[in-house]
């Protein structure tokens, strides 16, 4: 590999943190670093909750302010534009979850395509976001998915899903601004993978406007970022591909074994380091038909990517491929890749504390399950408050 190692940086990934922001940073991975803790916390949370005891201030001012940019868009704007001073893009994402009705299914329709508004007049903003299941139930995407028959309301309920997942994807190609979709459950993701190929074939016919989320984690990927490719190049489309690793490892190898079929998941951490590092080069040898976004935490797969990017004499700002990093994490790869001058964007989650709080937990216990992930952040802000502290001393 010839790319320079730019993620040793400390200074640069953490300009914009004050000293006691990253003391509350190191509390955070500190305690996000110990599972039982994290499992203490989420019990004594969701109990508080149950009995409306006041916990949502505490919660705003540690693990909330760490993961989110705010609770309203008028203060994530702040933190976009604060990042951006730095070179550094965002997405917003309106991160409520677990809605049920149809009424707050077409609320969050409303909310997406207000999102891409904003995003169309604010160039820090070049991409939004959604997920699937936030616009209609996981109960019919799994139905669809699976090719069992729909009773007559549940159809009229599915042309309903599709028709706000056109709305959200129009809004998107008539304000210019690239949407990303969101990877959920293999055995919901099917209906998803089919709709929003329809879309593709829709609206991007000169650019990329339509992404979809391609989970590295599992084994056939690969084989279905090619069969996309293929059916792109026959019916004139441009493929819109975020790359992530996946997040539902636990729970999808578990169904599997308790229904009796083959998992989808690789069979080893390894095996999906490979499955990602595949279709990332395949992607990158195509990047005239499918372009891409590398969402990815993982150090050897952004500096593979550089490389690549390198051999095929693609400009570090190439606008077809872009790095992306949840707020609150890596700020050593977003903030370096940013300075270094590839395209790079902070995935901004927001939304009032409370309806937050799900997310929150999810963060928590994802970052407990990735294997070093937290003690790599621990370790860079602790190398980071030792600089500090060196330099005030000279």
């Amino acid at each position: 590999m010839n790319t320079p190692k730019i993620f040793e940086n400390t200074k640069t990934a953490f300009v914009l943190k004050s000293d006691a922001e990253l003391d509350r940073a190191i509390f955070i991975f500190r305690t996000i670093g110990r599972p039982w803790m994290v499992n203490i916390g989420t019990s004594l949370t969701m109990a508080s909750l149950k009995l409306h005891l006041p916990v949502e201030g505490l919660i705003k001012k540690t693990i909330f302010n760490q993961f989110c940019g705010g609770t309203s868009t008028d203060e994530c704007i702040l933190t976009v534009k604060r990042m951006h001073t730095e070179d550094l893009y965002s997405i917003l994402d309106y991160s409520v979850e677990g809605k049920a009705t149809e009424k707050e299914f077409e609320a969050t329709a409303a909310k997406k395509i207000e999102l891409v508004e904003l995003a169309a007049q604010n160039e820090e903003l070049p991409f939004a976001v959604f997920k699937p299941t936030g616009i209609g139930r996981f109960a019919i995407w799994q139905k669809v998915s699976e090719r069992e028959h729909l009773s007559p309301q549940e159809q009229q309920e599915w042309q309903r899903i599709r028709e706000r997942v056109d709305r959200v994807c129009k809004a998107a190609h008539d304000h210019d601004v690239r949407l990303l979709v969101d990877g959920e459950e293999s055995w919901m993701q099917d209906a998803a993978d089919e709709l929003v190929h329809e879309m593709m074939e829709r609206y991007n016919k000169e650019k990329a406007i339509i992404y979809n989320t391609v989970q590295c984690y599992r084994w056939d990927r690969l084989a279905y970022i090619k069969n996309l490719h293929r059916i792109a190049k026959e019916k004139g489309f441009i493929v819109g591909a975020k790359i992530v690793r996946g997040a539902y490892m636990e729970k999808e190898n578990e169904r599997a074994e308790e229904k009796g079929y083959k998992t989808p998941i690789c069979e080893s951490k390894q095996a999906s380091d490979q499955m990602f590092n595949q279709v990332m080069a395949y992607i990158i040898q195509h990047i005239g038909d499918i372009h891409l976004f590398v969402g990815s935490h993982n150090e050897e797969s952004a500096y593979l990517a550089m490389d690549l990017m390198n051999e095929a004499k693609l400009a570090k700002n190439d606008d077809r491929i872009w790095f992306g990093q949840l707020y609150g994490m890596s700020e050593h790869m977003s903030y370096n890749l940013a300075q270094a001058g590839y395209n790079a964007a902070k995935l901004v989650p927001f939304g009032p504390v409370k309806d937050v709080i799900p997310y929150l937990i999810r963060r928590a216990q994802e970052n407990t399950s990735v294997k070093g992930q937290t003690g790599r952040e621990l370790s860079l802000l602790l190398k980071e408050k030792k600089r500090r502290k060196q330099k005030k001393t000279q």
